[in-house]
C-alpha cells in the first residue's frame, strides 16, 4: 500500500482530466500532482495516451505527457537504461524504475506516485537529502593505511566475486522506501540501501577499516531495526538482496563479540 508524506492536513483529490481517450490503444495514466508554490491539496490528474504512438515503458509515457500535453509535470530521469536510478517512483503500487516498468505490465489505468514516505519536492520528485546523508555516513569509499601502489589496488578473482550482488546498487531508494521499519524510523535506521552499501565496503578485501565501519553501524537503530520483512528484496529493480546483506552484517557483529 502506498503511504505518502503529504503536507499536514491534506488529502489527495481528483484533479484534471487531460484529453479524451482515443486512438488504437488508449491508456489512462493517473499521476500524483502537487506544487508547493501553488499550495492546496495534492491531486490525481488523468492523462490519456494512445499506446500505438507511445514507447513501451512508463517513462516513455511520462516524457510524452510532459512534451506534448502538460509541460508542468515534474519528474526525474536521466539514463533511461536502469543505471542511474533517477526515475524511481511508485507505479501500480510498487516501487520501481519508470524506465524499466513496461506499460503493458499494468492492467487498467497506470497509477503513478512519488516514492512513499519521503517529503515531496514537487509532483513525482521526492526529497532525497536525508537518504544521501545516510549514504555519506557509512563512508562509501576505500579506506587504507598502507602506502598506495603505483598503479592500482590488486584483488583476487575470488575476492572480487564476493562483491557481486552488492556493487550494482544504483541508490534509487526503491528498497528503503518500501521498508516499514524505514518508514517508522528513518531518522535513525539506515535502511536497506545504505546498509547494503555498508556491507559492500566491509566485504571489500582492499579496505583496511573493517572494524571502524562496523563500529559506525553497531547501534540498536542504525542496523537492528531490520525485521526481515523482505519488502526491500522484492522491490529492488536490479534484483539485489539487501535483506541478505543486512543479515550478513548482523552475523559479523555477533562474530566480533564472540
Amino acid at each position: 500500500m502506498v503511504q505518502l508524506t503529504l503536507p499536514k492536513g491534506s488529502r489527495v483529490k481528483k484533479g484534471r482530466t487531460w484529453n479524451a481517450p482515443e486512438g488504437e490503444r488508449p491508456k489512462a495514466f493517473r499521476i500524483y500532482r502537487w506544487d508547493p508554490d501553488q499550495g492546496g491539496n495534492p491531486r490525481l490528474d488523468t492523462y490519456h495516451l494512445d499506446l500505438a504512438q507511445t514507447g513501451p515503458m512508463v517513462l516513455d509515457a511520462l516524457i510524452k505527457i510532459k512534451n506534448e500535453i502538460d509541460p508542468t509535470l515534474t519528474f526525474r530521469r536521466s539514463c533511461r537504461e536502469g543505471i542511474c536510478g533517477s526515475c524511481a517512483m511508485n507505479i501500480d503500487g510498487t516501487n520501481t524504475l519508470a524506465c524499466l516498468k513496461g506499460i503493458d505490465e499494468v492492467s487498467g489505468a497506470v497509477a503513478i506516485y512519488p516514492l512513499p514516505h519521503m517529503e515531496v519536492v514537487k509532483d513525482l520528485v521526492p526529497d532525497m537529502t536525508h537518504f544521501y546523508a545516510q549514504h555519506r555516513f557509512v563512508q562509501p569509499w576505500l579506506h587504507t593505511e598502507t602506502v598506495a601502489p603505483e598503479k592500482e589496488w590488486r584483488q583476487s578473482r575470488e575476492d572480487r566475486e564476493k562483491l557481486d550482488g552488492l556493487y550494482e546498487c544504483i541508490l534509487c531508494a526503491c528498497c528503503s522506501t518500501s521498508c516499514p521499519s524505514y518508514w517508522w524510523n528513518a531518522e535513525r535506521y539506515l535502511g536497506p540501501a545504505v546498509l547494503l552499501q555498508a556491507y559492500r565496503w566491509v566485504l571489500d578485501s582492499r579496505d583496511e577499516a573493517t572494524g571502524e565501519r562496523l563500529d559506525r553501524i553497531e547501534d540498536p537503530f542504525r542496523l537492528y531495526r531490520c525485521h526481515t520483512i523482505l519488502n526491500c528484496t522484492k522491490a529492488c529493480p536490479k534484483g539485489l538482496n539487501p535483506a541478505k546483506a543486512i543479515a550478513e552484517l548482523k552475523k559479523l557483529m555477533l562474530a566480533r563479540h564472540a
